[in-house]
C-alpha cells in the first residue's frame, strides 16, 4: 500500500484557508437494478432531492449506478478512465446542482480484460474532478448458499486516498474497507470519511452499525455511509442503513431500507468539542 495521495481541486483550494462551521451532506440509498440508465434516472432524482433540501455534498452508494444477475456482468459496462457515460452523469450532476458528488462506485477497465476496479471518482460543484480512489480491500464471504470473491472480476487498487473540501479534509474508502481501522488511519486528519457500499444483508446486520460507528470514534470524525438497501432484481438482498455518524459515536440520522436521502449537517464545533474532551486523537503513539 502505498503513501496517502490527497487531491485537491481548484475550488477546494480556495477554501481551504477558511473552513465552513457548517456543511450540509447527503447519503443516497438505492436499491439499484441490471439496467444502467434506470439507475442513473434514479440517482438523478436522489441527488436533486438532496440539492433542494440543502446539501452541499452528496455521496452515492458502492455500484450505485449497476447491480447485475452475476458478477461479471459489470464487464459490459465498464468505462474507460474519464469517458464514459456514468462519468459524464456524475460530473453532469455536480455541476447542474453545484454541490460535490461522491460517486459511490463505478467499474473502470483494467489491464486484464477480464476484471476491472471498483472506483470511487470525486467532482466539485463546477463539474471537475477532485479525487480517485480505487477499492483495496475485497469482500470474500462463504456462508451456506451466499458466496462472494469480488477478487474474480475486480483488480484492487493500491493507494490510499483523501481530498481537501470547504468542510476540511474527506477521506475515500468503500464497503468492505471497513473492516480495516489501519486505512483510515492513514488517511489522516480527516473530518469526513465516507463509505459507499453495498453490504450484504447478513454482514450488515451483524457487523455494519457497529463498524461505522468505531471508525467515527476512534479518527473522532464524521463518517457518511451511502447504502444500497433492499431486494435487488437480481435476487440479492442488501442491508441497507444508510447513516450519519457524528465524532461522539453518535447517529444523527439513518434510513433502514428503500431508496431515500440521508441527510444532516457537519458541525466544525462539534469536532472541536469531541478533541477537547476526550484528546485521544492527539495522544496517539503509533503510527
Amino acid at each position: 500500500m502505498s503513501d496517502t495521495h490527497v487531491s485537491s481541486s481548484p475550488s477546494a483550494a480556495a477554501n481551504s484557508g477558511s473552513l465552513a462551521s457548517t456543511f450540509r451532506v447527503a447519503a443516497l440509498q438505492m436499491v439499484s437494478t441490471p439496467d444502467r440508465d434506470r439507475n442513473l434516472a434514479q440517482a438523478q432524482r436522489l441527488i436533486a432531492e438532496a440539492a433542494a433540501d440543502g446539501a452541499q455534498l452528496v455521496l452515492l452508494p458502492e455500484y450505485f449506478c449497476f447491480m447485475g444477475f452475476k458478477d461479471t456482468d459489470k464487464l459490459a459496462v465498464r468505462e474507460t478512465y474519464q469517458d464514459g457515460p456514468i462519468q459524464r452523469f456524475l460530473a453532469d450532476a455536480a455541476r447542474r446542482h453545484r454541490l460535490w458528488v461522491i460517486g459511490g462506485t463505478l467499474p473502470i477497465a483494467a489491464p486484464e480484460a477480464s476484471r476491472v476496479l471498483n472506483t470511487t471518482l470525486v467532482f466539485d460543484p463546477a463539474g471537475n474532478e477532485a479525487a480517485r480512489y480505487d477499492k483495496i480491500h475485497l469482500f470474500n464471504f462463504e456462508k451456506g448458499e451466499e458466496s462472494f470473491d469480488e477478487a474474480r472480476t475486480i483488480r484492487p487498487g493500491g493507494e490510499v486516498c483523501s481530498f481537501e473540501a470547504p468542510f476540511g479534509r474527506v477521506g475515500l474508502s468503500v464497503c468492505y474497507d471497513l473492516r480495516f481501522p489501519e486505512l483510515y488511519r492513514r488517511m489522516g486528519d480527516c473530518a469526513l470519511m465516507v463509505v459507499p457500499s453495498a453490504f450484504t444483508y447478513t454482514t450488515g446486520r451483524a457487523h455494519w452499525e457497529m463498524l461505522l460507528r468505531a471508525r467515527a470514534v476512534e479518527n473522532q470524525c464524521y463518517v457518511l455511509a451511502a447504502a444500497q438497501g433492499g431486494k435487488h432484481e437480481n435476487g440479492r438482498r442488501t442491508w441497507g442503513h444508510s447513516m450519519l455518524v457524528d465524532p461522539w459515536g453518535e447517529i444523527v440520522a439513518m434510513r433502514d431500507e428503500g431508496a431515500g436521502v440521508v441527510a444532516g449537517n457537519l458541525e466544525r464545533a462539534r469536532i472541536d468539542e469531541v478533541r477537547q474532551s476526550l484528546p485521544a486523537w492527539r495522544h496517539r503513539v503509533l503510527s
